[in-house]
Order: structure tokens, then sequence, then C-alpha cells
């Protein structure tokens, strides 16, 4: 393994990484991360870090989880890859089987892939497959919310509202109709003071207006809905309720329209419970799923669907109705036994259930820092937490953006022993299912501590 220097040395001239100004590290060093145990990172100075934001949200049991490890070394002596064309094998037959005892009846078809980009390409894909399969060939097209993300593929941009993200690529994109977002956290109908879980935000749902307008004026012309169920994540962790889920769940079976779930994000205990969706306690049509699939070990992906969805691609007419959608890496056996391991210590452990204290106790901390001039709204739900921040509350006056406030607090967490990856000024966390208490308090209290110094700092 490479020291620290090479390591460095390697990146600077060569690495191009992604979602980052590379240009903000010409005088700056990434961390040279060499090691995880549980909720910390370790670098290769040998200072520690609470991976407070899960690895880019798919870390679910920490950091060099035995039982998992062991799960892959076991099916490294028995097979590391094969073509899933035709060919079958235990470990994808197991996850599969473990992971329906999570999910209701209904969701019982498992498409396999192996990124979440991927998954909601399959989605994108069958669901526009599905019309034209029995004939229909006027349902061809989509709808999304604005502020969603559903990846970085040229069909997940098409369905994405983040314009920061996709609006160069507009001419990759093809054209798709997006609705208002359910966005509590800046809506003036919310009642309270604070998001908080979204849940009661004391208005009518006057959000769905939007989504309901375009499904009754498009009917006709619509494949399918797509949005990130109870929560936009890169679109600044934005909570909404589930009656949101049931309208449209409601109004999307009542038009004939399919309902497409992105659980990549909210999937594997985040929000509190398995899935988010389950909350609404709804099923939709397609769901989904990747990061938390293998508890962030690696690269896996399905797309779980409805018998329905699969009998309309059955038939002796291959050339017409044959889904012609892979990857080399399908159903890969390791990536598989990561899977099953992980799905085994959900049951093993009763999560998220048996965390539900801790989260609460979570969320009491965020709920503490209301306290502040600079913090303009608090949410959480589950593991999963967020604040804006503002120059004051008070006066309703925001930071200039070329003070990159969310870039400072990143930097001064890093000081404290934090990885908080801000989005834009929300600072935000995606815990963990194995924190404990003791860990959130210290994980809150640097926080805290990292938010003062680096508002501090930009006032002066």
């Amino acid at each position: 393994m490479y020291p620290k220097k090479q390591t460095l040395a390697v990146d600077r001239k060569h690495i191009w990484h992604p979602y980052t100004q590379m240009k903000d590290y010409a005088g700056r060093d990434p961390l040279v991360i060499v090691k995880g145990k549980g909720v910390k990172l370790y670098d290769a100075d040998g200072n520690s870090y609470y991976d407070t934001i899960s690895s880019w949200w798919c870390n679910v049991h920490g950091h060099g989880q035995p039982k998992i490890n062991r799960g892959i070394q076991k099916q490294l002596q028995q097979l590391e890859h094969v073509l899933f064309a035709g060919i079958t094998h235990p470990a994808a037959a197991e996850l599969v089987s473990r992971l329906q005892d999570f999910l209701h009846p209904l969701l019982c078809r498992f498409f396999f892939s192996d990124n979440g980009s991927t998954s909601v390409e399959v989605a994108l894909k069958m669901a526009f497959q599905y019309w034209q399969n029995q004939g229909n060939r006027t349902k061809t097209q989509f709808v999304f919310l604005e502020n969603s993300y559903h990846g970085d593929t040229a069909g997940a941009m098409s369905v994405g509202g983040m314009e920061l993200y996709h609006r160069l690529y507009a001419p990759l994109r093809f054209k798709s109709l997006q609705a208002r977002s359910p966005n509590c956290r800046s809506c003036t109908h919310r009642k309270t003071e604070f998001t908080f879980t979204a849940q009661n935000p004391g208005c009518q749902l006057e959000c769905f207006s939007s989504m309901e307008k375009i499904l009754r004026q498009e009917k006709d012309r619509l494949a399918a809905v797509i949005v990130e169920p109870l929560m936009q994540g890169a679109g600044g962790i934005s909570f909404y309720p589930a009656q949101y889920l049931k309208q449209l769940r409601a109004l999307t079976s009542q038009l004939n329209i399919l309902l497409i779930f992105d659980e990549v994000a909210t999937g594997f205990g985040r929000t509190g419970s398995m899935f988010a969706f389950q909350q609404a306690k709804v099923v939709p049509d397609f769901i989904c799923l990747s990061k938390g699939l293998t508890a962030g070990y690696l690269p896996l992906a399905l797309t779980v669907t409805r018998e329905k969805i699969y009998q309309a691609f059955y038939s002796d007419d291959t050339s017409a109705k044959t889904f012609f959608h892979g990857h080399t890496y399908t159903a890969n056996p390791l990536a598989c036994a990561a899977g099953i391991e992980n799905l085994k210590l959900f049951k093993q452990k009763k999560l998220p259930a048996s965390q539900a204290a801790v989260m609460r106790h979570f969320h009491g901390k965020l709920r503490a820092f209301k306290d502040l001039d600079f913090i303009g709204d608090i949410r959480y739900l589950g593991f999963i937490g967020a604040v804006d921040i503002v120059r004051s509350r008070k006066t309703k006056t925001l930071f200039a953006p070329e003070s990159r406030i969310g870039f400072q607090i990143y930097v001064q967490a890093l000081k404290n022993g934090l990885l908080l990856r801000p989005l834009g000024d929300t600072i935000y966390w995606f815990l963990p299912l194995v924190v404990t208490r003791k860990d959130i308090d210290i994980i809150m209290t640097k926080s805290r501590e990292s938010l003062l110094a680096a508002i501090a700092s930009a006032d002066r």
C-alpha cells in the first residue's frame, strides 16, 4: 500500500474527484483515509473522524463489520463473478429471498444492476417498455419533482430536478414534466417554526396541487411518476409528509400511471423504517435500491417491481418484448454475499426498530440547535438530520454565496474529528445504524463547536 506522501503525489497529478471543485485543493491536501472501524475513519497520520455521513449515505453497520467481512471471504473461496444472463447462483437467490421478507408481497420481481443511477435507469426503461409491450404508444412521458435527484446517468438526469447539477446537460436529457416539490423547509403554508419531521406541518398539503394538475391533464401521455419517498436527499435533505405519498399513490392508481419510488438513499433503516415508503402504508410499482443494500461494502443495486410488470415482458416474441438491459457486474456474487450478511444483521438486531430510542436522542440533540440564531431550519427523520445555516433567522438574512459558509464548516469539522459534508449551506448528518447515545453526544457537541467556530470566523 502506498504511503501518504506517494498517495498524495499520485492523487494530485492524476485523480479527478467527484462533485469536487479541484481548485479547492490546489493548496490543500485531501484526507488520506487508510482504515475504517465502527463509526470512525482513520487517516494516514492516525487521526480519527466520526463518519457522520456514512461515507456518502451507504455505510449501515459501521466500517469493518466482522460478519459481513466473513461472508465476503467465504464467497470469495467459491465464486467471484459469473455472467448473469441465463445463469444464476446461490448468493443472488438467497439475497432476493431474504429481501422479500422485508417487502410487501406485491413487490416480487427483482432486477439486478450495480448502482443507484442504473437502478433508476432500469425502472424508467421498464416503465416505458411496459406500455409499449401492451401496444400503448402514447404513454411515454415521466413526471418528477423539482429539487429531486435520481442519479447522474442520462436517463436519471432527465428526471432530476437539481438544475445546479443537470442544466449544463440539457441537450442530453429527454423531455420530462416537473411538478412542484413538497419542500416543507421553505413552504409558506407551514405553521411550525421548524420543519422537524415534516409529518405535522399544519398545512393542507397545498403543494400536491401541482402534481395533481399535471397528472390529470397529461394522464394519457404519462408512463410513470418518480419520487424520493419522504426525503429529497441532494435537494437539501428536505422532508415532506407521508400523506403526500398516500395521495400520489391513490391518484396514480386512479389514472393508470405507474409509480416509482427511488429508495437508494432512504432505504435500509435510514428514516426509522426499513424503507421510507412503508411509513405511508402504500405500495409503488417499482422501488430502486442500492447504497445500503450491501451496507456500503460493494456496488450493487436492485429494481424491484410487481408481477404485472414482469408478465408484460414474458413472451414468445423475444425480439419485441425482451428487456434488453444488463451490466457486466449484474448480481456479482461477492456483492450479493455482502447483501446477505447485511440483511441477516437487520433480522438479528431487529433494525431499525431496536434503535428507535437512540434516534429520538439524536432528534433531541438537533432540536437543541434552535437556540442558535444562525440556524434557519431543523429537520430530522430516523438517523438523518439537517440544519440550514443563515446569517440570522430573526432578520431572515442569508450568507452571501461567496462566503461558502458550508465549506468553512466542513473544514472546521475536520479539525474537530468529524466528517461533515455540506449541501451548500445545509449541514446534515446521515448516521450509521450502529451509532450509540455516547457517539451522538460527542458528534453533536463537536458539530456545535464546529458551527460556532466557522460562524465566528465568517463574522470577523
